[in-house]
């Protein structure tokens, strides 16, 4: 266990090295980029924050989807924090593209807005960390979802109204390979950020978790980038703009990735019985019709078996509820791992279970039945298991689902019948014997 957590730890120390000398190679890249002559591209610049907002827009309709299923508060608020981001980025965009001829274009107001932006993302990640902390869950998803979207649109209001009276002029820009002080206040959240969600992985390490460090990451490399900028739209701006896109990319397909995951494990919950994980009720019937369907293109027939746990009441009382469930629980096992892949094993309720058999006649039914009864005779632990068994088949003559499930209950319930009979004939016998 020692040498795992050496072994951990030396991982994690080789991982910090690898990070910062990524920093370092950022902070060189752009530094030298600082002496490249480049014409500045006010169409690509433009285009490049348009993308930027779009991708903030398409993430934070995904974080309000995720937040409306786990309800977790850190969601919510990225969500709101790259909206409010994007609004504003999309909004300096059009001071690169002069829509409307009389009016003059103001592109030195980009690097106020971005600044903005980037310092209010850094915030509000820092923010999110922070609640999920102390308030994970959310009580009244709807109502916080509508108050943090009116939060954005007044936030974004303020801002807009400040930024008219705001002094654009050489902002963010140096002259030196030193940073100016308006680049070291985001640096300084991204950094924060980056330690606190390099700690959150180790307990959560969701697609969606890594996604969100590795865009932390690309947020405080964009700041060492946009720090080296010594004119407005060179070559270290550029890549800063390239490498924000990226950020925004790469946490927008984290959340979809792990959207995705969460929508399947839903799909699997809502179709599979939570104590014996096997297929339930409403899985059992979608089998049973395309199996019907596929009979009455094929001609071939199918089977059903129902299956009954003989004495669960009698073992609830006599070893308890747990053990009972534990019973449940065995008998699935032996349905599970003793069937065909084709095969579809599934609770039908209480201690009723059912297994569809495609491609199936009577006779190979009965020997599946047999199979199964032996396996529970084999089965040493206490207490010991039986079960009854229904057998019916479809044959693809016009019978309605109801009738086959009539017919392998009747059938269930004339060997349940068997059974009682064996079982008083015996008890005769010993008393008489007596």
């Amino acid at each position: 266990m020692a040498g795992v957590a050496r072994n951990y730890l030396f991982r994690s120390k080789y991982a910090l090295l690898l990070q910062a000398g990524g920093f370092a190679t950022i902070l060189i890249a752009a530094a030298w980029l600082r002496n490249v002559p480049i014409a500045p591209d006010m169409v690509l610049h433009g285009y490049l924050q348009a993308v930027t907002g779009l991708l903030a827009f398409v993430f934070t309709a995904v974080a309000m989807v995720r937040f409306r299923g786990n309800q977790d508060r850190i969601t919510l608020i990225l969500g709101s924090g790259f909206l409010l981001s994007g609004t504003i980025l999309t909004g300096a965009s059009l001071f690169f593209f002069h829509i409307l001829p009389e009016v003059p274009a103001r592109p030195l107001w980009v690097p106020v807005a971005w600044w903005v932006s980037r310092t209010l993302l850094g915030l509000l990640l820092v923010v999110a960390i922070l609640v999920e902390r102390f308030l994970p869950r959310s009580r009244h998803p709807r109502s916080e979802i509508a108050g943090a979207l009116l939060a954005v649109v007044g936030l974004t209001y303020l801002i807009t109204a400040a930024l008219r009276r705001f002094p654009p002029k050489a902002w963010g820009l140096s002259s030196t390979l030193l940073p100016s002080p308006s680049q070291i206040v985001p640096a300084m959240l991204f950094l924060l950020a980056l330690y606190a969600y390099r700690r959150r992985l180790v307990v959560a390490y969701s697609a969606f978790d890594r996604a969100l460090y590795a865009t932390v990451w690309l947020s405080l490399a964009v700041q060492l980038a946009a720090s080296q900028s010594a004119r407005f739209l060179d070559a270290p701006f550029t890549l800063a703009q390239l490498l924000t896109v990226a950020s925004f990319a790469v946490v927008l397909g984290g959340a979809l990735l792990d959207n995705a995951r969460l929508f399947e494990q839903v799909r699997h919950l809502a179709v599979t019985d939570p104590l014996t994980g096997l297929a339930n009720y409403r899985r059992l019937l979608d089998v049973l019709e395309n199996e019907m369907e596929r009979t009455g293109r094929t001609s071939r027939p199918f089977a059903l078996l129902l299956l009954d746990l003989d004495g669960l009441k009698r073992i609830n009382d006599s070893h308890g509820h747990l053990a009972g469930s534990r019973a449940l629980c065995r008998l699935a096992n032996i349905l599970r791992f003793h069937c065909r892949a084709i095969d579809t094993a599934a609770r039908y309720g209480g201690d009723e279970f059912a297994l569809v058999l495609p491609e199936t006649a009577e006779a190979t039914a009965l020997r599946v039945a047999a199979r199964i009864k032996l396996r529970l005779e084999e089965d040493r632990e206490k207490p010991e298991l039986s079960a009854s068994i229904g057998v019916a088949v479809y044959r693809g003559e016009g019978e309605r689902l109801e009738r086959l499930l009539s017919e392998a209950d009747r059938n269930l319930y004339l060997e349940k019948s068997r059974k009682a009979r064996k079982t008083r004939l015996k008890s005769s016998a010993a008393s008489l014997g007596s």
